[in-house]
């Protein structure tokens, strides 16, 4: 996937130390993976931080969304970053199965309501709670979303403002 996101889109992937909370990182141009993450994180932050790159690139709403947040944010700000981060995750499949990888969606499907799940509770209470607290299997399945025609534009690494 690594290779695939940056021969076909143009975006670099770094593996390194990524400063905590954090286990991933974006800034338009690049995604950056913490070198601790096992290899289901890592596919899941690969495909997630892909979609929110192509959100970034072209719409400059979805770039705003994915500002940092001081919680707790204002509950009509809650449903768009909801939306936000459902989106991306969009992106991330069409990604997936553009690669090939088809046996993929319910998995994707169950990590990204948990994504969400985990955010809309650290955005309406600022409670940072462990993450698989938030897991249900069987979630709706996402719809595939091919990314359109971009150009990554460096903009802002998100921990600069730290996000969780």
């Amino acid at each position: 996937m690594e290779s695939r996101i940056r021969r076909k889109h143009g975006i670099r992937v770094v593996i390194h130390d990524v400063p905590d909370p954090s286990p991933g990182d974006l800034n338009g141009a690049e995604i950056h993976i913490d070198y601790l993450a096992g290899a289901e994180l890592r596919l899941f932050l690969l495909s997630h931080l892909f979609g929110h790159t192509v959100q970034w690139n072209v719409s400059p709403l979805a770039f705003a969304l994915g500002q940092p947040r001081t919680p707790p944010v204002e509950e009509p700000l809650v449903g768009p970053l909801i939306e936000y981060e459902r989106e991306a995750a969009c992106y991330g499949y069409g990604l997936l199965l553009d690669a090939g990888v088809s046996d993929c969606g319910q998995w994707l499907a169950d990590f990204t309501a948990c994504d969400m799940a985990y955010l809309a509770h650290y955005y309406r209470t600022g409670e940072q709670r462990g993450f698989s607290e938030f897991w249900r299997s069987g979630q709706p399945l996402l719809e595939p979303r091919p990314a359109p025609p971009f150009t990554p534009t460096k903009k802002v690494f998100r921990i600069d403002g730290i996000v969780i």
